[in-house]
């Protein structure tokens, strides 16, 4: 799906040229939602199952342990992002596939370590997300992402995206565990609320920012599901690939799109040059 949105900045309007120029400091640092988008996206969002299961059971380091060392990671992965000046995709999906991975472990150690209900997390997520839209909102006068050409706009979009994730990984459980789908059809379950979505959006007006947004967070639990099913064992239900072999796959597939991505560009918008008006 690819969504556009035509809303302007109210400084723009009020000020003219020379507020815009001030207002927009970089580039957009976010790709164009294309198909390729919401591909990657559910790549990235199957390896932050598989792979925080590898680390948790492989490495030996514990629920604790992994998320103190991805959430290190990613602090330097989003420091590097920060300071680019415009969309790099290399930079700017491996924070999202450490962001997916450290999104998880924050409802697992919630739900495994701490005993949290998976009703009480979700809520929580569910909460806090609100709270950081409604803030964005108020700050910036927008939620698009054709926008985040700002430092402030660029923290509260990664804010969203780390919730999004917590927020799925929890809602995602908590429906599989109530309603004892199995993965695959946990996966036709997810894949079909996207799907309504979409037709929401295309044909009956749904607002483009929501749809995207809706859509972001059930990506991980389509995603989740996808990845269950093709690594836990057969006797579970899947197709007992193993968290290995799943997560070098997907992150196999991830690599050549983001770098096929890089040469070709066809995720960037490039920002007309200043002084360019439209006819």
């Amino acid at each position: 799906m690819t969504y556009e949105t035509s809303e302007t900045s109210a400084i723009t309007e009020a000020a003219g040229p020379a507020a815009a120029a001030r207002h927009r400091l970089r580039w957009n640092k976010v790709p164009e939602v294309t198909l390729y988008f919401w591909i990657i996206k559910v790549l990235c969002t199957t390896v932050g199952e598989t792979a925080a299961d590898l680390l948790n059971e492989k490495a030996g380091l514990g629920l604790t342990g992994v998320s103190v060392l991805m959430s290190a990671l990613l602090a330097v992965v989003l420091v590097v992002q920060f300071r680019t000046t415009a969309y790099r995709a290399g930079v700017y999906w491996l924070a999202v596939a450490l962001i997916s991975v450290v999104g998880t472990l924050i409802s697992d150690n919630l739900t495994d370590n701490m005993g949290v209900p998976l009703e009480t997390s979700t809520t929580v997520f569910a909460i806090v997300l609100a709270v950081v839209f409604v803030v964005w909102y108020r700050r910036e006068r927008t939620l698009s992402i054709h926008s985040i050409d700002t430092t402030s706009r660029e923290s509260f979009y990664w804010l969203a995206v780390l919730f999004t994730f917590a927020l799925g990984t929890a809602a995602g459980d908590l429906v599989s565990e109530r309603m004892d789908l199995g993965y695959w059809l946990s996966a036709v379950l997810f894949a079909a609320a996207i799907a309504a979505v979409g037709i929401a959006h295309f044909a009956l007006g749904l607002d483009a920012v929501w749809s995207f947004w809706i859509a972001y967070i059930l990506t991980r639990p389509l995603g989740a599901s996808i990845g269950d099913y093709l690594s836990q064992p057969t006797g579970d239900g899947g197709l007992g690939l193993g968290t290995v072999i799943t997560s070098a796959l997907f992150l196999t597939v991830i690599l050549g799109l983001v770098v096929y991505l890089s040469v070709t560009r066809k995720d960037v918008n490039e920002p007309e040059p200043a002084g360019r008006h439209a006819a």
